[in-house]
């Protein structure tokens, strides 16, 4: 933890003080070296979080005082207790939110909003199967559906506490819990006599869940993946390719916002293309907070002063609370 001088304040700047930021695996995986995404050393940890504009430069016209932003892309460098910012890396967020809600909405609920929007034209009463259901995405993914009247039928890893999450889970909307194991088993069947097969399945994990969860998807369904928890290859059998003629997309929200950002021909800012249908999600994921019907993932608020433990924690296996330094 370290003590820096905050950067002067420029025409287009914007003075932030941090208020509350996540760990999330994509952090620790840009640590590590491992990720798409490498911000240049010396960095700031965290893509993640919510701050309040304490001051603005005089070009600043969007944002003043008092407003709460979020990161508008990746490589902020969040775990901080204040920051100086160019304008065009934040994004509003309304205040009437809560803050841990604003802490976590720019990657996992975005996330899950665009994968449930993106890839099939799903209406009330479709289905979808996922895979580490208990993650931040996973959560979100059971709560959006649910608004939008989409069942889902959710894969999680057996473990000690599994009566527990299953709990929590249904409590967020889910329809089915099941275990990885309970995924290969005939009874399966049964399941779908009362929701129909899944068009999309969402995969995190890789090897042999995603085969698994394959199974069960409609002829011409898709498999979205989006992560690789299990850092094992996904397994198709050729079958499913020529018989049902499945799909296989991959979805990185980085990318998404990256496509969406069409620059003006001087090079500066983002185009209207970004604005409005990054605008247009960031107002729906609101709207379904304020109704109650998108809530922060289960957390563990930790002082910054407390990181190491953070980062121990998030790195256990089986974790259901995400970490969330407070700034």
């Amino acid at each position: 933890l370290k003590d820096l001088e905050v950067a002067e304040l420029g025409d287009s700047d914007v003075h932030v003080k941090m208020l509350a930021a996540p760990i999330n695996p994509a952090d620790i995986n840009m640590i590590q070296g491992t990720y798409a995404i490498l911000s240049p050393l010396p960095a700031v940890g965290g893509n993640e979080g919510v701050g309040e504009v304490l001051e603005v430069g005089r070009r600043v016209a969007a944002l003043k005082p008092g407003d709460w932003v979020i990161p508008a892309g990746t490589g902020l460098g969040t775990w901080r207790t204040q920051g100086v910012f160019p304008e065009e890396t934040l994004l509003k967020v309304p205040r009437d939110i809560p803050v841990l809600c604003a802490a976590t909405l720019s990657v996992n609920p975005c996330t899950a909003y665009r994968m449930l929007t993106d890839f099939e034209t799903l209406a009330p009463g479709d289905s979808i199967i996922q895979n580490a259901a208990n993650s931040g995405v996973g959560q979100a993914v059971i709560q959006i559906a649910k608004a939008f009247g989409i069942k889902t039928i959710n894969v999680v890893r057996d473990r000690p506490d599994l009566p527990k999450l299953v709990e929590r889970l249904m409590a967020l909307g889910a329809d089915h819990v099941i275990t990885e194991e309970m995924l290969r088993k005939p009874e399966m069947k049964d399941m779908f006599k009362s929701i129909p097969k899944p068009r999309l399945a969402l995969n995190c994990v890789g090897g042999k869940s995603t085969t698994e969860m394959l199974r069960h998807l409609q002829p011409k369904g898709t498999m979205v993946t989006y992560g690789g928890m299990a850092k094992q290859p996904v397994m198709v059998p050729v079958s499913a390719f020529i018989f049902r003629d499945v799909r296989l997309r991959g979805f990185w929200m980085t990318q998404w916002r990256k496509d969406h950002a069409q620059v003006d021909g001087a090079g500066a800012g983002r185009g209207p293309l970004f604005w409005e249908s990054l605008a247009g999600m960031m107002d729906a994921l609101c709207q379904l907070i304020r109704r109650g019907q998108l809530t922060a993932p289960a957390c563990t608020e930790v002082p910054l002063q407390d990181y190491e433990a953070a980062l121990e924690a998030s790195m256990k296996p089986f974790t259901s609370s995400k970490q969330i330094l407070l700034l």
